[in-house]
């Protein structure tokens, strides 16, 4: 998934202040602790990330 995806969807099922703060606040602990915003800087591709976040959030399965 490329980056600019990743952030559009983030922005649609969050809206851009809380899709901020969750890429940069939220820690997800499938990625050994790290925000979703350092497991994309450190190369873990965005669509993982996204599957992540979704699981933590309890966004709905078919928006994945």
């Amino acid at each position: 998934m490329r980056l600019t995806e990743f952030n559009e969807l983030m922005t649609t099922e969050f809206g851009v202040s809380r899709a901020d703060s969750i890429l940069v606040d939220h820690v997800l602990t499938e990625f050994g602790g790290r925000t979703g915003a350092q497991a994309i800087d450190d190369g873990v591709d965005p669509r993982d990330v996204w599957v992540a976040i979704c699981r933590d959030f309890d966004v709905p399965r078919r928006r994945w």
